[in-house]
């Protein structure tokens, strides 16, 4: 059970019940997903779970750090500027607004997209300023200067921070190295010299162009009815400019040919990281890359390459593998850290078993034991208001199909060690790897 005592009063009195239940069966169950496009045409996704007096919405637009362009950080910097000052009142007073009714709020910025989330009791007074509190978040932000000047100096030291650890650096450049021209080999967090080239003016542009209500996806789960969840939505779009819809993102080109980059650096480890363009939201190869990975390298002790590279060869503490999918096609990403003298075998390693799934696939035990272990745990990916508001906004974002959580378990079960070996070897190509090492100057001979 978390720690209760450092959560608001109303909120503890309802995580102490919901801890001392068992699960009920609706959390078991997939949700019933209602959908349509509000008045300002912002999509809405709404899932009714009556039997908590709580709502987590999550609200999301097309505002990450791929709309940067030539100002990298930008992104990131509205969004984090979004709490701080919000029509008449300054961050103090939005931090004690939301307190006072128990609820929580999270902003973030991804590469695709930027997201506010809220959680609240529905108790009419609680509702009521919380979503109050929101719409002026999301419509009136202030940018102040004053507050500017203050979030970009905590993002500037953060960006220096970064540049102490090697996984960071070594992700960030392996970012850049796959993706080149492409908005996606923008870093969220930018440079020291694009946030120092941002104005508050630019913030506000950048908030007036995506913060649009034609761009909006919003997602509703919680213990209210379909005419509270229309009125809700209708209130959050309220003060937004209903602008345009963003256009697409230019396709990944494909890597003609593999990459290396070496980043010096003097730590006790180095870090390898390889990969590739992987897989969209929306590909029709997402289910076998993705039970094809959960044997690969994405589930933790039990997967091949940590057999491989951990258990057989004491090369690595940990060693991974990941596909990220974005719009367009976000990174396929092996990844692994080692003793420096190590360093040369542990990436042949990485590399060659990587080569050998995509040419043999796995075995029917192997598939067979992944496919159980990603059913099995299903539930618990859904079990909770909070995570399915999460999956509706990204069902809506993405343009996924609406039955995506019913159907999901089906959709593994239907994979095959033949899908599977096919997908991989279409899809994957190791010959084509952008590879980046991060450690000291050790002389590899395989390059």
């Amino acid at each position: 059970m978390p720690d209760t005592n450092l959560l608001p009063s109303p909120l503890r009195v309802w995580l102490l019940f919901v801890c001392l239940l068992p699960l009920s069966p609706s959390l078991l169950a997939t949700p019933s997903i209602d959908t349509w496009e509000n008045s300002q045409g912002a999509k809405v996704l709404f899932v009714a779970a009556p039997d908590l007096p709580m709502l987590d919405l999550r609200v999301v637009f097309p505002a990450g750090s791929a709309r940067d362009g030539d100002r990298p950080g930008l992104a990131s910097l509205t969004a984090d500027l979004l709490d701080q000052g919000a029509g008449d009142w300054d961050a103090d007073t939005i931090a004690e607004r939301l307190e006072a009714v128990g609820a929580e709020l999270g902003i973030e910025a991804q590469r695709d997209m930027a997201a506010i989330s809220l959680r609240t009791l529905t108790r009419e007074s609680a509702l009521d300023q919380a979503l109050e509190t929101l719409v002026q978040i999301i419509s009136r932000p202030r940018f102040a200067p004053a507050d500017f000047n203050r979030v970009r100096a905590n993002a500037l030291v953060s960006l220096n921070r970064d540049d102490q650890d090697p996984a960071t650096l070594g992700q960030k450049a392996f970012y850049r190295l796959l993706y080149g021209d492409h908005p996606y080999a923008i870093d969220p967090a930018g440079t020291p010299a694009s946030l120092a080239a941002l104005t508050p003016e630019d913030l506000r542009a950048f908030h007036a162009r995506h913060y649009v209500a034609r761009q909006a996806v919003i997602a509703l789960v919680g213990a209210i009815t379909r005419p509270q969840a229309e009125a809700i939505a209708e209130r959050i779009t309220s003060g937004l400019g209903p602008g345009e819809p963003a256009p697409s993102l230019p396709p990944v080109p494909a890597n003609a040919s593999g990459n290396l980059e070496r980043i010096h650096f003097p730590s006790t480890q180095t870090h390898v990281f390889t990969g590739q363009a992987g897989m969209t939201r929306t590909d029709p190869d997402y289910f076998p890359l993705y039970v094809g990975n959960h044997i690969l390298g994405g589930s933790g002790l039990v997967s091949l390459l940590m057999d491989e590279v951990r258990e057989k060869r004491g090369l690595s503490y940990s060693v991974y593998s990941y596909f990220l999918p974005l719009a367009e096609r976000g990174p396929f990403l092996a990844g692994l850290a080692t003793k420096n003298d190590q360093g040369p075998q542990a990436r042949n390693v990485l590399i060659a078993t990587i080569q050998r799934f995509r040419d043999e696939g796995p075995s029917q035990e192997e598939m067979e034991a992944a496919v159980k272990n990603i059913t099995g745990g299903f539930p618990l990916r859904i079990a909770g208001n909070r995570k399915i508001a999460q999956y509706l906004a990204i069902i809506g974002f993405y343009g996924l199909p609406l039955d995506y959580l019913d159907r999901f378990n089906e959709r593994v079960r239907a994979v095959t060690v033949e899908t599977i070996r096919d997908a991989f070897q279409r899809r994957i190509d190791p010959s084509r790897f952008t590879t980046v090492i991060v450690g000291p100057a050790i002389i590899d001979q395989s390059q």
